[in-house]
């Protein structure tokens, strides 16, 4: 889908393009793509690069265009992992800014809304850059907070488990963690290279703001660092938690099976076809019952004494 705003102290939708508007592409179909190349003159390379959902964190300068492409947050509840990363690019040609993500992301939408609700000027083209950094790592801290909630669940339901399906869940978790952590590190090189000037000369930007980024990024990766070193070890005492509860109930299952194997064996040796001094006794079958019941009430007692039961 393609949006044209106009840009200033607020963000305006427009109902068509107009000179020097900000263009926003999200889930973009083919033909818009070619509108986008053909209409703007932007590379199709540079557009390529940012579809691709493997494309890393990255400044590339050609001629004229400036693409700056970082990783952006993602919920996916409707995968095996809830939340992955995905790149969103910002493209400045012919002083044009051009966002382009091939999923539909929060944070353009997040983006809009901070600067209509408190008035933002943005003046400098790459303050959109760190507005767009900062609200990301704003979304990265929120979707962090969310996986450790959901870890806390998981770990309830690991203490009694006895199956992987939990396991299985933390796992998700985890590469989630990992996804973040590799986002974020790509990222903060950017930033580091955007402060710098390197590879681009002329940048001038809100220092303020970029601390602030910087900061808020930094934070998002020392929290997933933290998390995902929680999660690593909480993983191996897990697993050996669940074989721990298999063994527990296999232990129950065994003395369960003793306890019924002793009237099978007293029915059996007093059903044998030999004398055993009940042959002729009206009472044979009492007798019988009677003895199983205090052999049975004996093996109960003995191992709920050791902890069997």
């Amino acid at each position: 889908m393609i949006t044209f705003w106009e840009t200033g102290t607020t963000f305006t939708r427009l109902a068509e393009y107009q000179p020097n508007c900000w263009i926003n592409l999200q889930e973009p179909t083919n033909e818009e793509v070619e509108l986008l190349i053909n209409s703007h003159n932007v590379p199709r390379d540079f557009i390529m690069d940012v579809l691709d959902t493997d494309e890393r964190s990255r400044i590339e300068v050609e001629e004229d265009n400036v693409l700056i492409i970082l990783r952006v947050p993602l919920s996916n509840q409707n995968n095996g992992i809830p939340f992955i990363t995905v790149p969103l690019g910002i493209i400045f040609t012919n002083n044009q800014i051009i966002t382009v993500c091939s999923r539909r992301t929060k944070i353009i939408s997040s983006l809009i809304k901070a600067v209509n609700e408190n008035k933002i000027s943005i003046t400098n083209p790459f303050d959109y850059v760190l507005r767009i950094f900062l609200i990301s790592a704003v979304w990265f801290l929120q979707f962090l907070k969310e996986i450790n909630i959901q870890t806390a669940l998981i770990e309830k339901d690991l203490e009694t488990a006895t199956k992987n399906k939990e396991l299985h869940r933390l796992l998700s978790m985890e590469k989630c963690l990992v996804f973040f952590i590799t986002s974020l590190k790509s990222n903060e090189m950017v930033l580091a290279k955007m402060r710098n000037g390197r590879n681009l000369q002329g940048i001038e930007h809100d220092e303020d703001l970029m601390e602030d980024v910087i900061i808020e990024t930094k934070q998002a990766l020392e929290m997933a660092n933290v998390y995902s070193d929680i999660q690593s070890g909480m993983m191996d005492a897990f697993a050996s938690i669940i074989s721990n509860n298999l063994n527990v109930i296999m232990k129950q299952l065994t003395a369960v099976t003793i306890i019924l194997m002793i009237p099978t064996l007293v029915a059996s040796m007093y059903g044998m076809n030999v004398p055993n001094g009940f042959e002729d006794s009206h009472l044979a079958f009492g007798y019988v019952i009677s003895i199983s019941i205090i052999l049975v009430l004996i093996g109960i007692f003995t191992f709920k004494r050791k902890n069997w039961f």
